[in-house]
C-alpha cells in the first residue's frame, strides 16, 4: 500500500514537473522580427530597442533576431502583414501604409492632409480611433501591441522647389505600393512610380526617377542629398504610424507573464522610437532642417495658403477614399483631430 502511495506521489510530481516545463518547451530558440529599415533609422531602432528589452526582461527566454529589408519575404513590403498572419514572420514593427492592402482601414492615415500636426496624430493613435484600429487588426489575425511612428512624409526632388500643385506636373515620383498614393500623386499631376525602397535609392541616384516622399529621418539616414535630392518641401501631407505586432500562434505559445513583458516592452520601445523619429523636427527651430540645408539643399516650408492649395487639389482623392476606408471611422478621426489638445 505504501509502495502504491509512493508511486502515485512520484507520478503526480513527475506530471506536475512536465506541466510546468511545457511552456518553456514550446519556446523557440529564436524569434524572427521583420522590419523594412534597419537600426540606422528610427524605425529599425524601435525594433532593436524592443528586442533588447524583451531579451533582458525575460532573462533570454525570448530571443529576437532582426530581419531588416523585409528579407523574410524577399523585400516585398506589401506582403508583410499576410506573412505575419501565416507564421512566416513571428514579430514585426510595420507600417500602416504597407499593411493597408490587407487591412483597408489602415489607409486612414494616408488620407492626404488629414493630420495637420503631431497632436493630431497622437489624438488618433492614442485615442478611440487607435483602439478601434487595434481591434480590426486583431480580427484580421495579428496581435497588435503598441504604436510607433515613421513620421510625416515630406517630398524631395532633383528639379525644383515645390510650392504649388503645378510644380509636380510631370515629375516622376517614387511612391510605395499603395493605390491611394497613386491616386494622390496623379491628382497633383505627377507621374507616380511604385518601387521598393531598395530599388528607389539607385533610381534616384541615376535620375531614373525625379523624386520621392518619406519622413526626414529617412532622408537624412539615407543621405538623399547625395542622390540628387536637392529640393525638399515640408508639406506634411500624410503621416505613417508604425505598429508593433506578434503572430497570434507565437503569442499564444508564451505564458501570460511573458506576454505581459513583451507587450510592456513594445509600449516602452514605441515611446522611445517616437521620440527618436521626431527629434530635430518637433522643436520650434527644427535643427534637423538646418542641418539638411547645410548640405546645399533648398528646404521649402509652405505657408498656410500654399499648403491649402495642395489640400484642395487632393480633396477628390480624400472623398473617394473616405468611403472605401469607412466613412464612420474617418468621421471619428476627424472629430478626434478637431478636439485635440495642442
Amino acid at each position: 500500500m505504501k509502495r502504491k502511495t509512493f508511486l502515485g506521489l512520484a507520478m503526480a510530481a513527475a506530471a506536475l514537473a512536465v506541466a510546468n516545463a511545457a511552456p518553456a518547451q514550446t519556446y523557440k530558440s529564436e524569434y524572427k522580427m521583420s522590419l523594412v529599415l534597419g537600426p540606422a533609422y528610427p524605425w529599425g531602432k524601435g525594433g532593436e530597442i524592443w528586442a533588447n528589452l524583451v531579451r533582458e526582461r525575460t532573462q533570454g527566454r525570448i530571443n529576437i533576431k532582426l530581419y531588416p529589408g523585409v528579407s523574410l519575404i524577399q523585400g516585398d513590403q506589401t506582403r508583410e502583414f499576410s506573412a505575419i498572419r501565416q507564421g512566416v514572420i513571428d514579430l514585426a514593427v510595420g507600417s500602416t501604409i504597407n499593411w493597408s492592402p490587407q487591412v483597408k482601414e489602415l489607409n486612414l492615415f494616408s488620407l492626404p492632409f488629414l493630420m495637420p500636426d503631431y497632436a493630431a496624430m497622437d489624438a488618433l493613435t492614442q485615442g478611440d480611433v487607435g483602439n478601434e484600429i487595434f481591434q480590426i487588426i486583431n480580427k484580421a489575425g495579428v496581435m497588435p501591441l503598441a504604436w510607433g511612428e515613421n513620421g510625416y512624409r515630406e517630398i524631395s526632388n532633383s528639379k525644383l522647389a515645390i510650392r504649388k500643385p503645378q510644380d509636380l506636373k510631370g515629375l516622376k515620383i517614387r511612391v510605395v505600393g499603395s493605390p491611394l498614393f497613386l491616386d494622390t500623386f496623379t491628382a497633383l499631376g505627377a507621374n507616380p512610380t511604385q518601387m521598393s525602397w531598395a530599388d528607389a535609392q539607385p533610381a534616384l541616384a541615376t535620375g531614373a526617377v525625379d523624386g520621392q516622399e518619406n519622413p526626414m529621418a529617412i532622408y537624412t539616414a539615407a543621405r538623399l542629398q547625395t542622390m540628387a535630392q536637392k529640393h525638399v518641401t515640408m508639406w506634411g501631407y500624410v503621416a505613417d504610424p508604425l505598429i508593433f505586432v506578434a503572430n497570434k500562434d507565437i503569442w499564444a505559445s508564451w505564458t501570460p507573464a511573458d506576454q505581459a513583458i513583451v507587450k510592456q516592452a513594445a509600449l516602452d520601445a514605441g515611446k522611445q522610437e517616437i521620440a527618436i523619429a521626431r527629434k530635430g523636427l518637433a522643436e520650434a527651430d527644427k535643427p534637423l532642417l538646418k542641418e539638411i540645408a547645410s548640405h546645399g539643399v533648398t528646404v521649402t516650408q509652405l505657408s498656410p495658403q500654399e499648403r491649402d492649395a495642395f489640400v484642395k487639389a487632393t480633396r477628390p482623392v480624400y472623398d473617394k477614399w473616405k468611403n472605401q476606408i469607412g466613412a464612420s471611422l474617418v468621421n471619428s478621426a476627424e472629430k478626434s483631430i478637431a478636439v485635440r489638445k495642442q
